[in-house]
């Protein structure tokens, strides 16, 4: 069980991460869409349209073979070396937007980040929060039960806050560099955190309510991973000179 907690754990945070790295993505291919957004050439006038038709062709011999198909070569694929620029690319853009800038205060940092974090989770937070709802319901899960959960998740969230602020202090957590071994173990350790949690739940709902749940396909691994207030991390430290 421990194990499969910290599983999760490690895939939630690739999940948010992989939020945010698609909102990066998406907002950078609006503004290239934007930068292209010409007019579209005027249409022919019908008149010029006929005098530029094509003069209809004969028919073929009534015993003409049609030439052989020559097969036409699949497009390029795009190199590996492209990739990695892409990829190189995307990872300035993340220092960028998640880095501190020169001379930003952590309030200034926090105005300009706390927006983006919140756009980019808004969706799967609003999925799990509903599938929880759901799964409640199916469980039957009492009002009192379910508010005794929320406050006992408030310790968890002050927890993993500090866990994260942590990691962020020592450079486990950086923007400024792709480092997948620290994401891990830093998810590890989160698992951690949630394993207990997960055990302190099974004093609140009885075993068949927990048991409905899962069964309902719900994890409350996945929902404190996503709603975890991660827009109220301390900024991180200046970028290495």
């Amino acid at each position: 069980m421990p194990r499969a907690t910290t599983v999760l754990a490690t895939t939630t945070l690739v999940g948010a991460i992989a939020s945010l790295w698609l909102y990066v993505e998406n907002r950078s291919l609006r503004a290239e869409l934007a930068d292209k957004d010409t007019p579209a050439p005027a249409a022919p006038a019908p008149q010029q349209v006929a005098e530029t038709a094509p003069t209809p062709m004969a028919p073929p011999p009534r015993h003409w073979i049609p030439p052989r198909q020559v097969p036409t070569m699949p497009a390029a694929m795009p190199s590996q070396q492209g990739r990695l620029d892409k990829r190189a690319r995307r990872t300035q853009q993340m220092a960028t937007m998640f880095g501190r800038a020169d001379g930003e205060t952590d309030d200034q940092y926090r105005a300009r980040v706390s927006p983006i974090i919140k756009a980019a989770l808004a969706i799967p937070r609003q999925r799990v929060v509903a599938m929880r709802k759901l799964a409640e319901e199916k469980a039957n899960v009492t009002q009192a039960q379910s508010q005794q959960l929320d406050q006992m998740f408030q310790k968890t969230y002050n927890d993993v806050l500090a866990y994260g602020d942590k990691a962020i202090a020592d450079g486990t957590l950086s923007p400024y560099e792709r480092n997948i071994a620290n994401w891990l173990e830093f998810g590890g350790g989160l698992g951690a955190m949630l394993q207990d949690t997960d055990s302190q739940i099974g004093r609140v709902l009885s075993e068949d309510q927990m048991r409905t749940m899962y069964d309902a396909g719900f994890e409350w691994g996945e929902y404190l991973g996503l709603e975890v207030p991660w827009e109220q991390l301390n900024p991180p430290p200046p970028p290495p000179r």
